[in-house]
């Protein structure tokens, strides 16, 4: 069954997938404790880790709040959410139990979902 968004909710979907992205792209930029954080998940160069996908969030969550390029700004913000549930929120399964990992996941579980739902509404259109 092919889910058919109306143009409003499809709007506002965009609206909000934007807005959590912008915020989450300039706090990584702005606030140092992210540094440490990455530095701490063990990936390579943290630091310039750290910076594209605080680049990447941002200039992609303008892109999906504009409703331009969504079928380019989708699958790398796909890939920073596997990526975060991967790093940070798994840990917390092994170390915590499925409750505070459900709870630790959320927004990147609701981010995941939200961003399948607007790439299958354009893929094969180019949104402008």
């Amino acid at each position: 069954m092919k889910l058919k968004l109306s143009m409003p909710t499809y709007t506002w979907i965009c609206y909000a997938i934007g807005f959590v992205f912008i915020i989450s792209g300039m706090m990584k930029l702005v606030d140092g404790d992210f540094r440490g954080m990455f530095a701490s998940m063990g990936l390579p160069f943290p630091e310039a880790t750290l910076f594209l996908v605080a680049v990447v969030e941002l200039g992609c969550g303008i892109l999906i709040a504009g409703r331009l390029y969504i079928h380019l700004a989708v699958p790398p913000l796909l890939l920073i959410m596997l990526g975060a549930l991967y790093f940070s929120k798994l840990p917390t399964l092994f170390n915590e139990g499925v409750l505070s990992f459900a709870f630790a996941a959320r927004l990147d579980i609701v981010m995941l979902i939200l961003l399948l739902l607007v790439w299958q509404h354009v893929r094969g259109k180019i949104v402008l």
